[in-house]
């Protein structure tokens, strides 16, 4: 099958994300295997404890647009793959919500866990993404965040 753009399903949303729903969609009859992440708001990060929610911001035409980099790397690096979705949350985040889901289907598991890694770690490292991270009481910007310029925009 063909890598189409029928077969990428890429989303920045304020919009609750559904591991179900992409785990679901990526599902093709000629693919034994679909891996699915899903990172979660947790209680503490690697600065801080009693995290009660995030708050995600970014120019999301440009958020889209690396997330398009993403999947047409990962799909040069193992054109096996099927589907592809990559769904990021914007705004406010409570503890235990999805902010990013990624899944993929692949005829065999290697490739979509391997597939599925490096998408989420290629976004963490190029999508242009701010992490304020909520406690009772304040807020402050994740050491985690991510830079808007890097040496590919000038």
């Amino acid at each position: 099958m063909s890598s189409a753009p029928t077969s990428d399903w890429i989303s920045i949303t304020e919009h609750p994300l559904s591991p179900d729903e992409l785990s679901n969609w990526v599902v093709r009859p000629n693919c034994g295997a679909v891996v699915t992440f899903s990172g979660i708001v947790r209680d503490h990060s690697s600065s801080r404890e009693n995290v009660i929610a995030l708050e995600y911001e970014t120019n999301a035409a440009m958020a889209e647009q690396r997330l398009h980099d993403v999947v047409d790397e990962v799909r040069k690096r193992w054109p096996a793959l099927e589907r592809v979705a990559v769904h990021h949350r914007i705004g406010r985040v409570q503890l235990s919500v999805s902010t990013v889901v990624v899944a993929v289907s692949a005829p065999h598991r290697d490739v979509a866990f391997e597939a599925a890694r490096f998408c989420i770690d290629a976004l963490k490292a190029s999508v242009p993404m701010w992490k304020r991270e909520l406690w009772e009481g304040g807020s402050a910007w994740s050491d985690e965040t991510s830079p808007i310029v890097n040496a590919r925009d000038q």
